[in-house]
């Protein structure tokens, strides 16, 4: 069996989670010696699609014409499409039709997380949906002295300042708004924010928190990869990620890989594996700011349990989940 990965404007999509998410695929196959490729103009026995796009619609054409299986990946959903782009609330009923588009013409549905397959189910779809995890490559993350002192100096950060992280994209699903708010109610400590969007596809007020409505103890520092986002996440004090919104969240998985103390809105994709347990989980400013000031005082620390999420969501076993996913593909 040959696999066959795409992702469709990987120029574009390199900076999301979708971008990555693929990347985490190639490692994973990689991790387990399953012959694979991202040239559609290779012979393959199962094309795996990880986007939405006319190219992506015509390779699933050609490949059910010849026999081929096609397997969807359900990165994405309505719910998560809806406070991201300008105008996402009011087209993402049709953004949720077009997607079932492609859901109901795969052989089957790759999605990250049970509340994600539960929200594709909920559009009437019946192509089978196995949730299988992004994952995590735990070798990359964790406590790296080089790692951390790249961090530090990128941000001029002094010896004792505290440094809370987070890393999105620029959207009100993120929690971007509340992230500043948060941020205005602990002056003392400094708030970093990796990731970015186009100013030109965010409404005019997520512009404005970016461009100047957020206070002086918030950088806004722009898509970082590599030894300085790595070593940020075992650096910082605090990784607090406030989304309203995901199919999983691979920067959860790169936070709690990281031993990291990690603060999260309390949403429905966390339900029954990320619990208070492992991470310190909130509904609301005030709840995030007490959740964080509790980490900072060390009143707070659930990092080994946290951990142990990621190792549950390892490349390896991920890989082995992929391969049973693909062999009961061929067998449809």
């Amino acid at each position: 069996m040959k696999v066959l990965l795409y992702l469709e404007a990987e120029n574009y999509l390199r900076k999301s989670g979708i971008g990555r998410a693929i990347k985490h695929q190639e490692r994973a196959l990689n991790l387990v010696g399953q012959d694979y490729t991202t040239n559609p103009n290779d012979d393959y026995d199962l094309v795996h699609i990880n986007t939405y796009g006319f190219k992506s619609w015509q390779l699933m054409k050609k490949a059910k014409k010849a026999g081929k299986k096609v397997i969807m990946h359900g990165h994405s959903t309505e719910e998560d499409f809806r406070n991201s782009f300008i105008f996402s609330n009011q087209i993402a009923p049709l953004f949720r039709y077009y997607l079932c588009h492609f859901y109901r013409q795969a052989d089957a549905i790759i999605t990250p997380t049970e509340y994600s397959k539960k929200l594709i189910e909920n559009y009437g779809i019946k192509t089978p949906i196995f949730p299988v995890s992004n994952g995590i490559d735990l070798s990359k993350y964790g406590s790296n002295p080089d790692k951390e002192k790249a961090f530090r100096d990128y941000f001029d950060i002094q010896d004792g300042q505290k440094v809370v992280m987070c890393a999105g994209l620029y959207f009100i699903r993120k929690g971007i708004d509340d992230f500043v708010k948060v941020a205005e109610k602990m002056p003392d400590v400094r708030f970093i924010w990796f990731g970015e969007t186009s100013k030109w596809v965010i409404p005019h007020k997520v512009r404005q928190i970016v461009k100047k409505n957020h206070p002086s103890n918030v950088t806004f520092a722009g898509y970082i990869k590599g030894d300085v986002f790595e070593g940020a996440m075992s650096g910082s004090d605090a990784f607090f990620f406030p989304s309203r919104e995901e199919t999983e969240g691979i920067v959860v998985l790169e936070s709690l890989a990281s031993h990291q103390h990690t603060v999260l809105r309390d949403i429905p994709v966390y339900h029954g594996w990320i619990d208070n347990e492992s991470a310190d989980l909130a509904a609301d400013v005030d709840g995030f700011v007490e959740a964080l000031e509790n980490i900072l005082a060390g009143k707070s620390n659930k990092t080994e349990a946290g951990y142990a999420v990621a190792e549950s969501r390892s490349f390896d076993k991920v890989a082995h989940q992929l391969i049973e996913v693909y062999e009961k593909v061929m067998e449809l």
